[in-house]
């Protein structure tokens, strides 16, 4: 099927819209009350959408009032889609509340620009929990490239983790530009 460009363009708007609805929380609120609610609308919404063929292809997303702003290609896990296999699966979907950001971040394994988020149950048993969770890439703790493999991007491979979702240092750095500039989302909405 040959979908034009403004056809898929409606297709993920649409997706976008259900997104962000489902981020907001249910009230008894008429259609009529929530059209006049111009905040709620114009919320920011970010969403990791899991390939399922690929795991290292999917997608973050940034949408602000139910519109598309930025798509980057990201990856999470070491091609394990088992959510609670813990520093090999995949994130697991869910809302994930972000607790921090930083452009600055020193830890043992992960340097420069992260977003770091709340742990998680990785399913409704509450058999394992997944902690360390982040939005990051490779690089030194000031932004640039390093010259150890966990500090350098070397290409496709590097959208591998253990679990986090992880973006290229280019597409981590213009994300925290365009969300200082649009807002921040509260969190992280992980689908597939």
């Amino acid at each position: 099927m040959n979908l034009g460009k403004n056809t898929v363009r409606g297709i993920v708007t649409a997706g976008a819209l259900a997104l962000a609805t489902a981020l907001v929380p249910a009230t008894t609120s008429t259609a009529g009350e929530l059209a006049q609610r111009p905040a709620a609308a114009a919320a920011t919404t970010l969403v990791f959408d899991k390939n399922q063929q690929a795991p290292t292809n999917s997608r973050l997303l940034v949408y602000k009032g139910g519109k598309l702003q930025a798509s980057y290609r990201a990856g999470s896990g070491l091609g394990v889609k088992n959510p609670c296999v813990t520093n090999k699966g995949w994130i697991p979907n869910g809302n994930w509340k972000i607790r921090s950001k930083t452009r600055s971040h020193n830890g043992r394994v992960i340097k420069g620009y992260a977003v770091h988020l709340e742990d998680m149950w990785c399913s409704p048993a509450r058999k394992t929990k997944r902690t360390e969770m982040f939005i990051h890439s490779e690089m030194n703790r000031d932004g640039s490239q390093g010259r150890i493999e966990s500090r350098r991007w070397d290409g496709p491979r590097d959208y591998r983790s253990n679990g986090c979702v992880k973006l290229h240092p280019n597409d981590i750095k213009k994300m925290f530009n365009l969300l200082d500039r649009i807002g921040w989302p509260s969190h992280l909405r992980v689908i597939s």
